[in-house]
């Protein structure tokens, strides 16, 4: 594994192109390792998923761990990844 994968969920985005990651400075990626997260840190978040036919296939994007500066409803989170631009795609997609 190159980088850290982390489950996300891509309803509670701060912008276009920022999602939430953490309220913490570590989070236990996909494997269940904790992760002590830091400012462009190269990451990959998924969310689950699934296809016009009920089948599971993840979303995913890639992107670099941000500091969150937003006011308001997200606050509370320290972390965002800010998604590259690729955006967030189906797994299936994704070649």
């Amino acid at each position: 594994m190159l980088h850290p994968i982390f489950y996300v969920d891509f309803n509670e985005m701060v912008d276009a192109t920022t999602v939430l990651l953490s309220q913490h400075d570590t989070k236990v990626d996909s494997s269940g390792r904790t992760v002590k997260i830091s400012e462009g840190m190269v990451i990959t978040v998924y969310m689950d998923g699934v296809d016009d036919n009920g089948h599971a296939d993840k979303l995913i994007a890639h992107g670099e761990v941000t500091r969150n500066v937003a006011d308001g409803w997200s606050s509370h989170v320290k972390w965002c990844c800010r998604i590259d631009e690729n955006g967030i795609r189906a797994q299936s997609t994704i070649g």
